[in-house]
């Protein structure tokens, strides 16, 4: 490589970070730690008028959350600062009057009205119009009057803007490291806008201007931004700059139809396409770190969005990914998003993390319940072990395992048929064996039970059963023995004696 790599996220503060723009970081940061470089943030927030309060706190908030924070961003090394665009405003004029007087760009006073008389007049002919060569100099731009008279317009505050001239015939052969040659027919392209009269640049200007001040390497940014690569490298020659490297990623697919994954379908199939919660006066978007995905997990499957490292390899921590991570293995084609597969990765994670730690978080959940029952954290620790192998997210764990802290309240009506007429005895008996039971630990609880089952040859399934259904209210949960170990002996007599009173 010649230069340092030097990647940017840039993103606009219009709103929640989606999904695809979380997976365009990622991909950015891996590039950046794999090659040794830096990976910065910029807030690109020209357009004042979709600018959304928040989104731009959001958006570091996500990033830093997922693990894969920027080096370099607003009000954090900001060795190329600022890092913000709008208060980068001063400098983009001088470089678009550089394209002016280079003859690469020219003034255009069109107004609206001249413009949509000229659109229906092509329409009306059955054409399509395209501000550019085949019209610019019929147009009301500064190609056509002189320098005096354009120069006393600008000073009497009319409105205008500068669009880039575009080459007439030319063919530009480009590279992307994904797509490889990609060619462009300049005589198809139209004189996008660079500057407005308001004092803000475009997108396309503003972009180019600092990604050659930040010193950016390469640009690794979505597909939708493709057919701006050619202006984008026009722009570059005709300020006589090098160029960055480009790579287009393929598009976050729907799960179910075609197109691009968008927040209507993860409000119609329940999944989240923000990694954090959004809140609004019209309601609250879900995030995937209030569903209780771990930040790991959301790293893990959006990496394989459109990249594999070449083997049947699925579960990569982000040291793994950085040292995996290569841009010529990123895939041409869409990626097709299952929400369903996303918990999968979250069940291989929760099965990684220690049951300690996953007790903690859910002792959050329990302290929230006001439960009468409370346990340690050595006994939380072992209710974790004995359920998490069943759940996708500590979320799940209640479900799992409310009947440790509350004693059933009423028996599943299917599994009551196995409450026999001598069912209420065998349990009084099973009482009077527990109550003798010192070493009250699960396998000793459990050859108790058993030799005493044994012993009066009963059946395993006239006292199994029942036992179960009198402590859990329903033939479900761990290890029986287990439960009983862990809610004692004082709380299983109390909910077998419920159980004979009730059923």
């Amino acid at each position: 490589m010649s230069r340092p790599v030097r990647v940017r996220f840039a993103p606009s503060p219009t709103g929640p970070l989606h999904i695809g723009g979380v997976r365009t970081a990622l991909f950015n940061y891996l590039f950046a730690k794999k090659n040794g470089g830096t990976f910065y943030l910029r807030i690109e927030d020209t357009d004042q008028n979709r600018f959304v309060p928040g989104a731009e706190e959001y958006i570091l908030e996500a990033l830093e959350w997922l693990g894969i924070a920027p080096e370099e961003t607003v009000g954090k090394n900001e060795k190329f600062g600022p890092y913000r665009q709008s208060e980068r405003k001063p400098l983009y004029k001088q470089y678009a009057d550089q394209l002016i007087e280079s003859g690469n760009a020219y003034y255009a006073f069109d107004t609206a009205e001249a413009l949509d008389a000229h659109r229906k007049q092509h329409e009306a002919e059955g054409k399509t119009f395209i501000y550019n060569h085949h019209n610019r100099e019929k147009l009301d731009t500064s190609l056509v009057i002189s320098k005096e008279e354009t120069a006393k317009r600008i000073a009497n505050n009319e409105d205008y803007v500068i669009r880039f001239k575009t080459p007439q015939n030319e063919t530009l052969h480009l590279q992307d490291i994904i797509r490889g040659e990609v060619k462009f027919e300049t005589g198809l392209l139209d004189d996008k806008v660079l500057f407005k009269s308001d004092g803000m640049p475009t997108y396309h200007l503003a972009n180019i201007v600092d990604d050659h001040l930040m010193e950016t390497s390469h640009v690794i940014r979505g597909e939708e931004w493709l057919p701006s690569m050619p202006l984008h490298v026009m722009l570059y020659r005709a300020f006589g700059w090098e160029a960055p490297e480009f790579a287009h990623l393929p598009l976050i697919l729907k799960p179910i139809g075609n197109g691009k994954l968008s927040k209507r379908d993860g409000d119609k199939m329940g999944f989240p396409v923000f990694p954090l919660e959004w809140k609004t006066a019209e309601g609250v978007s879900s995030g995937y770190r209030e569903k209780g995905f771990f930040p790991e997990t959301v790293v893990n499957f959006l990496s394989l969005l459109g990249w594999n490292d070449g083997t049947d390899k699925e579960l990569f921590s982000l040291e793994e990914l950085t040292q995996a991570f290569d841009l010529k293995r990123v895939h041409k084609a869409g990626a097709k998003f299952d929400p369903e597969k996303n918990k999968w990765f979250n069940h291989q994670y929760l099965m990684q993390k220690e049951d300690s730690v996953l007790a903690e978080e859910y002792s959050k959940i329990i302290e929230l319940k006001h439960l009468n029952r409370h346990y340690s954290l050595n006994e939380m620790t072992k209710i974790v072990s004995l359920i998490k192998d069943r759940a996708d997210f500590v979320s799940d764990f209640w479900e799992m395992s409310d009947f440790f802290f509350i004693a059933p309240t009423a028996y599943d009506e299917k599994a009551s048929k196995n409450w026999k007429a001598e069912t209420p005895a065998l349990m009084q008996e099973l009482i009077s064996v527990i109550e003798e039971i010192s070493d009250f630990t699960s396998l000793n609880i459990e050859t108790i039970v058993k030799d005493w089952m044994t012993k009066n040859e009963i059946g395993m399934g006239k006292v199994m059963q029942p036992f179960r259904l009198s402590l859990v209210g329903a033939l479900k949960g761990p290890h029986l023995f287990d439960i009983v170990e862990v809610i004692g002996k004082q709380e299983t007599v109390s909910r077998l004696q419920k159980a004979i009173a009730t059923i």
